[in-house]
């Protein structure tokens, strides 16, 4: 193997094989060897295109928005510029200015004090202010828990069964005065009882995903706010969506706030600001109160589609500049004291050590200290999850005296802790797996979860169908059952793909766990990160409060070498015998489509004999000259070719179904009646409601790496055409080369891009608090 010198970029060679079955030139750097393509001139058919920007993307147009894709911020941080809007409860009356110091109460006292009481530094009178900060935070928190007074916090139906009841109680009606309606209809009979796991002779496939069912909505409540859409010249066809979002009393929520259109997702600022004009007129200003809070909660909502949980408090005036707030930081105010976000300086947990040197203690009081900005959302879901990990690793994990049979360092380190992170590779699967078999075989219950479907027939593969499922169907019903509690009846639960996990499910899931469970998160630290906000995995890893095993096995053949090697990032010419690694070198989008094309129908096919159903094309973007769109139009052409009867689609077509925001299966289409479009998922059969057709389903022969994580196929070409050069970092490569088990071919067209984002391009980071928050509940490993 030789390793490309530092910034060196791969170049075809001189030499090709009048022999080989595939023409294209392999590139040093990648792959050494006879390439396996076949040979054609690529302005043969292909469609003529530039390799200049790639075409602006619409809301649908990026399936998992992530902070790991690279692209220009526009005013708002770490929120893409084509992005779509999609702890502790209660509100903290701080500002994120520093608070003055307190001061005597009495005039007469004033000068005395000052001269025998010590100076309160700048950072101790920030901490006292943060300790009372968290004390209102907790005591709104034991507000919310406590019990509801009778009669309070009731309204409409509720308050008027409260006052019939009051009123035949006090003798002031008859009981009959209540009852002049015709009687109740009988109740159904309730469901029989699911069968235990171990009656089950197969495993349990992921159920259909079942059509969304909207809360009903009065006629007259969508008349009331389509009437107001039509005055703030909105879209009628918002209503439904609008009352989804803000209730029955749409209409008039936003008659007095016309901002609040923002909350719903889609709707941009300028919009939002167009609506209000029309509503308000004279009285619609930039400077508006009810402007600002809405803007500061968007701007929060945007980061978390880009994967924070939380923004500093600097980067949201920025933003609320970039939107002509005149005063960013009155704006910011407003928005904390009307609870609209929370603010938080987890950095400031502990009392700072005071120095031997009063002048570093002074100019450490000196440094600025960082606020940050959330959503209660997700400041709940990472406070509970801290939560729930602390309780794992402090509750004695749940034996019953037998002993765990021999095994590795991880199944070692799963004996004596209630949590365990696990990092490796596709062949570190294997070692989490083997936990689930030494835990069964010691006695207890065991089960493994993967991110997706194809993840869990690979675990299954390994631990048995009866103990494999998906992270979903755990948090929906289906495995081992719950106990008395609630709680999974399990003692050891492994989760593969844990980098996949964002801050709300794995929340959900540790809440699920028994106190003694024993869980382990394994997964691979250079994929792309989760689709939703927070980046558990990797903030477990950084907080070191837990053992960490690092698995020492090494992905096989050329594909994993190469893949090991972009892990460090090193792209590193590697030993390709049997044309498991073949680079397609390309002059524009066009010839890249074409290419793509003649690949996956008909040179790998004949060359490696892999058929063009399990060959996955990967490619950056779902826009562009060679995007998903581009090359499904293309490879349906030549693959499937029809009128697109269903909605676009046609019986055998391959599509790529979003069942939710970060969960894409890939099926074939059977066929189509009024319920929606049926697609068969490796023997699974899937409805796709009519009203999401449009949205949520896409042909899936080509895919963003986004879509694809957590799936594999035998073979896999990734599609790297000159426009894509922005959109590449080191996991974007990494997680795309990575789904190749037998096969890769490179169809390269960015020349030094590609070693560059390699070896320098890092994945954006994203801003969490959940490892301050495990520091201030647990002690750091060392």
């Amino acid at each position: 193997m030789t390793a490309l010198p530092q910034g060196s970029a791969p170049g075809p060679t001189a030499d090709e094989s009048a022999e080989a079955e595939v023409a294209p030139e392999p590139a040093e750097g990648i792959a050494a060897g006879d390439p396996a393509v076949d040979g054609a001139d690529g302005g043969g058919g292909s469609e003529t295109a530039s390799a200049g920007e790639p075409e602006p993307q619409s809301p649908g147009d990026s399936e998992t928005p992530d902070a790991n894709a690279s692209s220009e911020p526009e005013a708002e941080p770490g929120a893409a510029e084509d992005a779509q809007p999609d702890g502790e409860t209660g509100t903290a009356d701080a500002t994120a200015e520093e608070p003055e110091p307190a001061v005597g109460s009495e005039a007469a006292d004033a000068e005395a004090a000052d001269a025998k009481a010590p100076v309160v530094s700048e950072a101790a009178a920030e901490l006292a202010a943060q300790r009372e900060l968290r004390a209102r935070i907790e005591q709104r928190k034991a507000e919310k828990e406590a019990p509801i007074p009778a009669g309070t916090k009731l309204s409409g139906q509720a308050a008027d069964l409260l006052a019939a009841v009051r009123a035949v109680e006090s003798g002031e009606k008859s009981g009959a005065a209540f009852f002049g309606g015709p009687p109740p209809a009988p109740r159904r009979p309730a469901p029989a009882p699911a069968p235990a796991p171990a009656q089950q002779s197969a495993p349990v496939r992921p159920r259909a995903p079942e059509p969304a069912q909207a809360p009903a909505t009065s006629a007259e409540a969508l008349a009331s706010v389509r009437a107001v859409l039509t005055r703030g010249g909105a879209p009628e066809a918002l209503a439904a969506q609008v009352i989804g979002t803000l209730g029955e009393q749409a209409a008039e929520r936003l008659g007095a706030d016309p901002w609040q259109l923002l909350a719903v997702p889609g709707v941009r600022p300028e919009q939002a600001d167009g609506f209000a004009r029309a509503l308000l007129g004279a009285e619609c200003r930039p400077d508006d109160e009810r402007r600002a809070a809405a803007l500061v909660g968007w701007i929060l909502e945007q980061a978390a589609v880009q994967g924070h949980t939380a923004l500093t408090a600097d980067d949201v005036r920025k933003a609320l500049a970039a939107r002509s707030v005149p005063d960013p930081d009155e704006a910011v105010q407003q928005a904390i004291a009307e609870g609209v976000v929370l603010v938080f300086q987890d950095g400031l947990a502990d009392e700072p050590r005071p120095s031997e040197d009063a002048e570093d203690d002074a100019e450490e009081a000196a440094e600025p200290v960082e606020v940050l900005l959330g959503l209660d959302r997700y400041a709940l879901a990472e406070e509970s999850l801290a939560d729930g990990l602390a309780r794992l690793l402090n509750s004695p994990v749940r034996d019953d005296g037998s002993v765990w049979p021999e095994g590795g360092e991880l199944v070692r380190a799963v004996a004596g802790s209630g949590l365990v992170a696990h990092t490796g590779g596709e062949a570190a699967r294997a070692e989490s797996a083997a936990v689930v078999t030494a835990a069964a075989a010691a006695g207890l219950r065991a089960a493994g979860a993967a991110h997706t479907a194809d993840g869990q027939r690979r675990l299954a593969q390994l631990t048995g169908p009866l103990a494999a499922f998906t992270v979903a169907g755990l948090l929906s019903g289906e495995g081992p059952g719950r106990d008395a509690d609630g709680a999974l009846a399990l003692d050891v639960l492994v989760v593969q793909d844990a980098t996949q996990l964002d801050v709300e499910t794995t929340a959900m899931l540790v809440e699920s766990l028994p106190d003694g469970c024993r869980l382990v998160l394994s997964g691979d630290p250079g994929v792309l990160g989760p689709a939703g906000a927070g980046l558990v995995f990797h903030d477990l890893l950084a907080a070191r409060v837990c053992p960490v095993v690092a698995s020492r096995l090494p992905d096989p053949g050329p594909v994993g070498e190469l893949v090991s090697g972009i892990g460090v990032g090193e792209l590193n010419q590697v030993e390709a015998p049997g044309k498991e690694v073949v680079i397609v070198p390309v002059r524009d989008a066009g010839e890249a489509v074409h290419r793509c094309v003649q690949l996956l129908a008909d040179s790998i096919p004949r060359a490696i004999g892999i058929p063009p159903e399990q060959t996955q094309v990967i490619t950056v973007g779902h826009g562009g000259s060679a995007g998903t769109r581009a090359l499904n139009a293309a490879l349906k052409q030549r693959l499937n070719p029809g009128p697109g009867r269903f909605g676009g689609f046609d019986p055998a077509d391959k599509v790529a179904y979003a069942e939710v925001p970060g969960r894409t299966v890939i099926g074939t289409v059977v066929g189509a009646d009024a319920e929606g479009l049926r697609i068969d998922c490796a023997g699974t059969p899937v409805l796709v409601p009519k009203e999401r057709v449009e949205s949520a389903l896409r042909h899936g022969w080509a895919l963003t790496a986004h879509q694809a994580v957590g799936m594999r196929w035998p073979a896999v070409v990734a599609v790297l055409p000159g426009d894509a050069a922005q959109g590449l970092n080191r996991a974007w490569v990494y997680t795309a080369f990575g789904r190749a088990e037998r096969h890769l071919s490179v169809v390269h067209g960015v020349d030094q891009a590609l070693p560059r984002a390699v070896a320098e391009i890092l994945p954006a980071p994203r801003t969490t608090r959940l490892t301050p928050l495990l520091h201030g509940l647990l002690k750091t490993a060392e």
